[in-house]
């Protein structure tokens, strides 16, 4: 690497850094002042505040990555064209391309990096983030045992549970119903149980106190029992506890498990999909703002850095826009999920493209 390279990359890590801090920093003290009321009236204590935005931190880094990678290629470039120093690299004949590269390397780096902290590091802090909210602010509230649970095992498969109870891993009030794969509105078959607990030795259902019904036409068969195992019901306790979660709390491993028990039940799996994707779509957006955001700022304008941070920040905020947007389609399964978490990044790819090949070399 050249020192012209070793140069940037200092200036643009330490800034980065900064504007990580400084982002970050007014991000928790808004979100405090909203919050705070909400912890005081549940007595909440000082640790038990500074938990939740510990556990909190991973998400706002997520989140605010694109901002801080766009606000610091904005203010070093800008720093090399005031101070004349970018000048005199042009002079020796390096070219913006070649200026640009060590701001793609490193926002590579970042992205790569992301993709695996918002996979892995941010689920696991979300767990116990919403832990905290579900107490002290009402909000995703979830409890562990669950009361009119309905799981679709399979595409001719019903279960309903009256009551969950999550720590014991017992069901009550338990019903299922299997339908014709020809005609889903003939009901074959149908169990209804007191109770049906989770065998740990043998992983699986058992179900106690019951009734077995089978049907054909008019006809039916019916037979009683005391302990019956289910061979054929294809979810465990942690697949009802996952039920529950949602995808902000899910690694990639888990949601890639979860969506591949959805579509095993014929449901429509479109709008995991999307957030499968965009998992690892959007760290990516660090390295298409960065691409605004170097050719943007080495030139010179009117109003000085003001008017490039405006600019430069709008077109951030318009990619974010998009890319919600363009999740709605993708949901309703307009769109293929994969198409719809990388759309955002193609498209302005193609405008930060054309904005670079504009600036004057």
């Amino acid at each position: 690497m050249k020192l012209i390279d070793r140069y940037i990359v200092k200036q643009f890590l330490v800034t980065l850094m900064f504007s990580l801090v400084a982002v970050l920093v007014i991000f928790v003290v808004i979100d405090a002042m909203e919050n705070l009321d909400d912890f005081i009236d549940r007595n909440a204590t000082t640790d038990t505040i500074l938990s939740y935005y510990l556990y909190f931190l991973p998400e706002i880094i997520k989140l605010i990555m694109p901002v801080a990678m766009l606000l610091a290629s904005l203010f070093v470039t800008a720093r090399l064209s005031t101070q004349n120093e970018l000048t005199a690299m042009k002079a020796t004949g390096l070219s913006l391309f070649r200026l640009m590269v060590p701001y793609i390397i490193v926002s590579l780096i970042v992205s790569t990096a992301s993709v695996y902290f918002n996979g892995w590091i941010v689920p696991q802090a979300n767990k116990k983030k919403f832990q905290l909210e579900r107490v002290y602010l009402n909000k995703n509230t979830i409890s562990g045992s669950g009361s009119n649970i309905y799981v679709q095992d399979s595409p001719t498969r019903i279960l309903s549970m009256g009551f969950f109870d999550d720590t014991r891993e017992v069901a009550s009030r338990v019903s299922i119903q299997d339908f014709s794969d020809t005609n889903l509105t003939v009901l074959l078959a149908r169990v209804d149980a007191q109770t049906m607990e989770w065998d740990t030795t043998q992983s699986r259902w058992v179900l106690h106190n019951g009734i077995r019904r089978w049907f054909a036409g008019s006809k039916e068969r019916l037979e009683k029992f005391d302990a019956q195992p289910s061979e054929h019901l294809h979810f465990d306790p942690d697949d009802l506890r996952k039920k529950q979660e949602q995808p902000d709390e899910m690694d990639y491993r888990a949601l890639e498990t979860f969506i591949e028990n959805q579509r095993r039940a014929g449901q429509d799996v479109s709008k995991w999909l999307v957030d499968f994707y965009s998992k690892i779509s959007f760290p990516f957006a660090s390295v298409i703002v960065v691409l605004f955001g170097v050719p943007f700022a080495s030139v010179k304008r009117r109003g000085g850095i003001g008017v490039q941070l405006g600019i430069s920040l709008l077109i951030c905020f318009v990619y974010l826009i998009f890319m919600k947007v363009s999740q709605v389609f993708g949901y309703n399964g307009d769109i293929h999920p994969l198409l719809t978490a990388w759309l955002a990044n193609l498209i302005f790819l193609v405008g930060a493209a054309y904005v670079t090949l504009r600036v004057p070399k």
